[in-house]
């Protein structure tokens, strides 16, 4: 039994769950939707609130002190991956820094909202293994 214990392994070993929270959170941040089992999304979107609670203070500490928001991106940049290489439909290849855009676009559009800056919408089954399926977004900040 499983009681009190937290968190998910997901069948993989620590260095592999790592990783994988890694690079999910920096494709959510980078990509703004991302789809998944609903297993990995549910370990992976309280992580990713973290991060962007962790990008808005340091936001709004580094107005009074700027070498908060320096501190708060080296945290940021410790916990999610860096790049993230992007080609759109004409074969333009774009690199991403993840951390540049969660202090540059995301972390000011959330600064008026406490919290919840995600949302998991169940989307059925997959066909290959019937694994339930999530799409795990970032929400809009008119919301």
């Amino acid at each position: 039994m499983r009681h009190r214990m937290k968190g998910r392994k997901l069948g993989r070993d620590t260095s592999h769950r790592k990783a994988l929270r890694k690079n999910m959170i920096a494709d959510l941040i980078c990509h703004e939707q991302i789809f998944t089992t609903e297993a990995k999304a549910r370990m992976i979107r309280p992580q990713a609130e973290k991060i962007i609670t962790l990008a808005k203070r340091g936001i709004a500490k580094g107005a009074v002190n700027p070498a908060d928001e320096v501190h708060a991106r080296r945290l940021a940049a410790a916990r999610v991956a860096r790049y993230r290489t992007l080609t759109d439909d004409l074969g333009n290849v774009e690199e991403i820094d993840v951390v540049q855009k969660l202090f540059d676009e995301v972390a000011p559009r959330y600064e008026n909202r406490p919290g919840g800056y995600t949302r998991m919408v169940k989307i059925g089954k997959r066909s290959g293994d019937n694994a339930d399926m999530a799409m795990l977004i970032l929400v809009d900040d008119e919301e």
